[in-house]
């Protein structure tokens, strides 16, 4: 059975390729993010209140780690195969370390489908991912280069980007109340949580269907690094988390992590630091390709590789 959030998705993508005038309030999209953002930290964040944060330490440094290694493995790939300027090379690298908090989102919604449990610090390692792999990508495309990168306004951009910001802001939060002290707000921030990734999937399908036509001045190579590169990561992801101990449901997490593209705070703070890459390939092979890939294939390919890792 397809899970319905998927559905929704699918939906959006027909609609935006069938021309469609359908669409979400600019508004709307914004507080739903939010919303989803505040309601994984908050999740996370209750369920690390039970645990000492002194045992996340050895998953934390894993999951930094393999966020600023992501880059370094793509941008030889992205220059020589592909052909790449070493400014859009980096850029695209710079997004396939960083992370999707959406595609993460699905993934827990796939898991409760399954019946599976996760690790609940796995949304602080969503946190602490977003930003490794961004600054790898920065330093690739200024190594040997005469520009300056503002370190100090791209530091405030990424830990106090709207996504960070959330996630990190909805642990804190979630952490100091505990279990008990969220119970008022649960049917708000728990209950609702799968409609609203519904409906902010349908925008997404919108969103992604309008982007695959910046694919096209790229050619067939983007496309298809958009599709081998997150099975590719997501076995990898799968393998440290396995190392790591996590179980199969936080292994399974971790692929997506690793597979999935960063499209809210990686094209940000490249503007800042990389200004001369061209968003359109990074932006549409993130979120044309790899994005929509993930929510119908990808994840389910993820939650299988956990299951062969854990025999």
């Amino acid at each position: 059975m397809i899970d319905p959030v998927v559905l929704f998705f699918l939906f959006g993508l027909l609609a935006r390729l069938a021309n469609s005038d359908l669409r979400l309030p600019e508004a709307l999209y914004e507080a739903l993010s939010i919303y989803l953002l505040l309601a994984i930290g908050l999740k996370g964040g209750t369920q690390l209140a039970q645990q000492p944060l002194a045992s996340v330490l050895p998953q934390a440094l894993a999951a930094v780690a393999l966020g600023a290694t992501i880059p370094l493995l793509l941008f030889p790939l992205l220059t020589r195969l592909g052909r790449l300027a070493r400014a859009d090379a980096a850029s695209i690298a710079a997004h396939y370390g960083s992370v999707s908090v959406v595609t993460f989102a699905v993934a827990l919604s796939v898991l409760s489908q399954h019946r599976l449990a996760a690790e609940p610090y796995m949304p602080l390692l969503v946190a602490l991912m977003e930003a490794p792999g961004i600054v790898t990508g920065i330093v690739l495309a200024r190594i040997g280069g005469p520009q300056r990168i503002a370190w100090g306004a791209l530091a405030h951009e990424v830990v106090f980007g709207k996504s960070v910001l959330l996630l990190l802001g909805g642990l804190a939060i979630g952490a100091l109340a505990g279990p008990g002290g969220l119970k008022s707000i649960e049917p708000l921030f728990i209950d609702l949580f799968k409609g609203v990734l519904a409906v902010f999937l349908l925008e997404m399908g919108l969103v992604a269907g309008a982007r695959l036509g910046d694919l096209k001045r790229a050619g067939p190579f983007l496309v298809l690094f958009g599709v081998l590169a997150p099975l590719a990561l997501g076995a990898l992801g799968a393998v440290v988390g396995r190392l790591i101990g996590l179980s199969v449901g936080g292994t399974a997490l971790l692929a997506t992590l690793a597979a999935s593209a960063s499209y809210i705070a990686a094209p940000t703070a490249m503007r800042i630091a990389v200004p001369e890459a061209n968003p359109a390939l990074s932006i549409g092979v993130a979120l044309g390709v790899t994005f929509p890939f993930n929510i119908t294939v990808g994840i389910p390919v993820y939650l299988q590789y956990a299951r062969w890792l854990a025999g």
